[in-house]
């Protein structure tokens, strides 16, 4: 079976990489070692340049390897594109710092508590590197609102409070395989599997 290293250890990307990877025969890992690895700034002004940076800094650490990163986030129509980029550290007091997802949905829901518009989207964008290279970028989307309070218990972030329309669930209560046919996340992996498929040799 074929494996693909991801350039993160959160458990909940990983699983919703697997999700999505399952059905064509490969393998989802962190990259090895991920947790003791120098870290790389995240200061790029979109989703697609921090992605890159991430995946051409920790594709050196397995030369010769794919290696994927991605940058995601929550992006709410009322609040002009917010959290966006900053989506991990929207609530956090130190400009370095991610606040954890408590207290960032606490924040959201703060600033849409007087905005009858709720529309929003996650995005994400995955960077396939190898060797300090950038080879493709692979953009996902999903379309939904937010609820003036969480439902379900799965996913991270964000998840519980993001209801899918066409489901009637957030997506805190989907399985990981629901979940991968419908999110920002498995839309852009998908892009990727299909490009990756495309590959001659697969190198």
């Amino acid at each position: 079976m074929r494996r693909v290293l991801i350039a993160t250890s959160n458990p909940g990307k990983l699983r919703d990489f697997a999700g999505a990877a399952a059905a064509h025969g490969i393998t989802v890992a962190s990259l090895p070692d991920f947790d003791s690895l120098p870290g790389v700034r995240e200061d790029g002004a979109t989703f697609e340049a921090n992605a890159r940076k991430k995946a051409e800094h920790y594709s050196r650490f397995a030369p010769g390897e794919i290696v994927l990163a991605d940058d995601s986030g929550l992006e709410v129509d009322a609040l002009g594109g917010a959290p966006g980029v900053h989506s991990a550290r929207y609530a956090a007091t130190s400009p370095q710092g991610n606040a954890d997802d408590r207290a960032n949905n606490a924040r959201l829901l703060r600033e849409l508590s007087h905005v009858a518009d709720h529309t929003a989207r996650f995005v994400c964008v995955i960077a396939a590197a190898r060797d300090g290279r950038t080879l493709s970028t692979f953009r996902g989307e999903a379309r939904g609102r937010i609820l003036d309070a969480p439902r379900g218990w799965g996913g991270f972030g964000y998840d519980p409070l993001f209801l899918f329309p066409a489901l009637g669930k957030t997506f805190a209560e989907l399985t990981p395989q629901e979940k991968a046919g419908v999110s920002h996340r498995g839309a852009a992996f998908g892009k990727f599997l299909e490009w990756y498929e495309r590959q001659q040799p697969l190198r």
